[in-house]
């Protein structure tokens, strides 16, 4: 069967090759996603899905390779889903997801920052101190998988290391495979939570029947070889609760601001240690908080930002979702001595109005750090409350983000309608050889402004199949 060919131009969210087919008179044709291909790459393609305007594939012969391109280092990345990006040089995956950015704010929000910082670097490898790895037992290989999941399936990576966790997590996967086989519940254990403290580190074990006698000594024993902490988790992740050894804690330490952060290993905290620290001290100097400033911290978890603030403002405002994250919150304040100049408040800021903004009193900063859902509700708070009482906006706002495209729609409300202009925007390396793109932009109040039209546009996720590609 005869190959066909396209040359490739871009790359799309999935770090795919885009190209397209040749109509019989020489015109554009339909687009095709190609994995494993690269901008400038002339490349042959199977096809996996088939639509009416679009196909994807995976490349099967490179005819005409990137300079761009390197040997990924890891023997698995061509099957396994943890990455998509490692046969991208490093530093071209940072410029491809700065574009990502800007394409973004541009084409969904309509704006633009006035500045682009360099981006936010961190280690390449080995920097994945929080993971969630499947367990399956297949038959017909007659043994126990251990990892994450193979691309476009519901099967688990046949994985025996893993360049992107720490060399003590990727030297035990072969090890966990062995002991899962060896339990009575091995066909009862869905997943392993992983999580990497400053000095301890925490696998919990999500188990659908109890350990047996014989099982609780085999689990103890890898323990003490592997130098981890088993938790246990029955059920739901609430019901995650230290197994083996006990007396152990769980933290991570932000040293710029002497801020210990206790935490559990099924709560939210961010992979990579290293750029966390960076987008904190970057984040915190780009609002640059006054000593009398009151400072809002929303979405705030468990205080990654809001402490750390606390020790440059008079009062920081913490608000969260979750009464249980509010009071670890509270706790992890108490703990580091900020108590008295922090407060919490557990509200849903995906339905935060106007008159919640008005309630909560006037504020200097402020410090937003959404999930990918975003956070359309306050912005167009922030909006309205332009219309009636503009001297409660903050003067500055920094908005962190894991989804460009809903920053950008919300910059695109903040920007039109709320009276800010959005002075600079940048991207942290957070999850390298990935699609991930974590963003951040600074907003300035302006004092004359006239509100224009921007109706928010609904956003996919910027990884979905088809959307905008970039250079």
């Amino acid at each position: 069967m005869q190959e066909t060919f396209i040359n490739i131009k871009s790359l799309d969210m999935d770090a795919r090759g885009v190209g397209h087919l040749e109509n019989e008179d020489g015109t554009q044709g339909k687009v095709i996603f190609v994995e494993g291909a690269l901008p400038g790459e002339r490349v042959s393609f199977e096809t996996l899905r088939k639509k009416k305007n679009w196909e994807s594939g995976r490349m099967v012969t490179l005819q005409k390779a990137s300079s761009m391109r390197v040997e990924p280092k890891c023997p698995h990345f061509w099957h396994c889903g943890g990455c998509s990006m490692q046969h991208l040089e490093p530093s071209a995956q940072v410029a491809m997801k700065q574009r990502v950015l800007e394409d973004n704010l541009w084409h969904i929000g309509k704006t633009k920052a006035e500045n682009i910082m360099r981006p936010m670097y961190g280690p390449t490898w080995d920097y994945r101190y929080r993971a969630r790895l499947s367990v399956r037992y297949v038959a017909k290989k007659g043994t126990v998988l251990v990892g994450f999941h193979e691309r476009h399936s519901s099967y688990v990576a046949d994985m025996t290391s893993c360049e992107i966790l720490p060399d003590h997590l990727s030297a035990m996967l072969v090890p966990l495979r062995e002991l899962v086989g060896a339990l009575s519940i091995y066909q009862q254990m869905p997943q392993i939570e992983i999580a990497v403290g400053e000095e301890t580190t925490v696998l919990v074990l999500r188990i659908m029947a109890p350990l047996s006698p014989a099982d609780e000594t085999l689990v103890k024993a890898f323990a003490d070889q592997w130098n981890i902490q088993w938790w246990l988790q029955p059920k739901g992740p609430d019901t995650a609760a230290p197994y083996y050894p006990l007396g152990k804690e769980l933290y991570y330490t932000l040293p710029e601001f002497g801020i210990r952060m206790p935490f559990k290993p099924t709560d939210f905290t961010q992979v990579n240690h290293q750029i966390n620290r960076l987008l904190v001290h970057k984040a915190l100097t780009l609002l640059d908080v006054q000593p009398g400033d009151r400072v809002a911290d929303l979405f705030c978890g468990l205080g990654n930002f809001t402490l750390p603030l606390a020790t440059q403002a008079r009062e920081v405002v913490g608000i969260e979702g979750s009464t249980a994250l509010t009071t670890r919150a509270l706790e992890n304040a108490r703990a580091n001595g900020l108590a008295d100049k922090t407060t919490f408040y557990t509200r849903n800021l995906f339905e935060v109005t106007k008159d919640d903004l008005i309630a909560l009193g006037k504020f200097d900063r402020m410090l937003v750090d959404p999930p990918r859902d975003g956070a359309v509700a306050l912005a167009i708070a922030l909006a309205e409350l332009r219309l009636t009482n503009p001297d409660l906006l903050p003067q500055r706002i920094v908005y962190v983000s894991c989804s460009p495209s809903t920053l950008a729609r919300d910059a695109g409300i903040l920007t039109h309608r709320a009276g800010y202009v959005l002075k600079k925007a940048g991207v942290a390396n957070m999850f390298p050889h990935t699609s991930h793109v974590e963003s951040i932009g600074v907003f300035e109040r302006l004092e004359n402004f006239q509100p224009r039209e921007f109706a928010a546009p609904d956003v996919a996720d910027n990884a979905s199949t088809g959307g905008d590609a970039v250079q």
